[in-house]
């Protein structure tokens, strides 16, 4: 791997050292595995602040999330979101209480079930729910900042051809997970 000696990072620094233990290895695959880990890692972080911040933890907000992205009037039943959370009933139920606590989400009769509830997003629910978006979005937008547009469209092809290869490799040739599964 050839790079301009202002243009190393610590990936690089590494592959040298692992390169004299492990001759063989292919340092290209190396360093992209090393450096997606490396990214996904900070934006990891940068995301804990975020929440944070909003008062909310990554279980409360990917709830927050899908009630949001659900038609209006932002409703699903606990079954349906402990299903796609891949949550317990028990672990479901903690999780909304904490919601609910928090004037995040409320519960309502199901009209189709009487015996059936819907979790239902708050007006503070989908304020908090986008004020963690926004906020993580300006970090995210500072971290590609270093990129071109011509160039983050450019990784995005990149980065899809691999999502691409590793949604048929898991799924078996089968059909691709929603962006909600990822």
């Amino acid at each position: 791997m050839s790079t301009e000696a202002g243009q190393r990072d610590h990936v690089d620094r590494f592959l040298e050292t692992i390169h004299l233990v492990l001759p063989d290895l292919d340092l290209e695959v190396e360093g992209i595995v090393d450096r997606i880990g490396g990214l996904a890692r900070r934006i990891n972080r940068a995301l804990d602040e975020t929440l944070a911040e909003v008062g909310l933890d990554h279980g409360e907000y990917k709830a927050l999330s899908m009630l949001a992205q659900s038609a209006p009037p932002h409703r699903s039943t606990p079954g349906r979101l402990a299903k796609r959370m891949e949550l317990s009933s028990g672990g479901m139920t903690n999780r909304l209480d904490r919601l609910e606590e928090a004037d995040l989400v409320r519960r309502l009769p199901d009209p189709d079930d009487r015996r059936g509830v819907l979790v239902e997003l708050t007006d503070h629910g989908r304020e908090t729910y986008r004020a963690a978006v926004g906020v993580q979005a300006e970090k995210e937008t500072l971290m590609a900042a270093a990129l071109t547009a011509e160039q983050k469209s450019q990784l995005n092809s990149l980065l899809r051809l691999l999502m691409l290869e590793m949604e048929r490799r898991e799924h078996g040739g089968a059909t691709a997970p929603s962006a909600a599964d990822c």
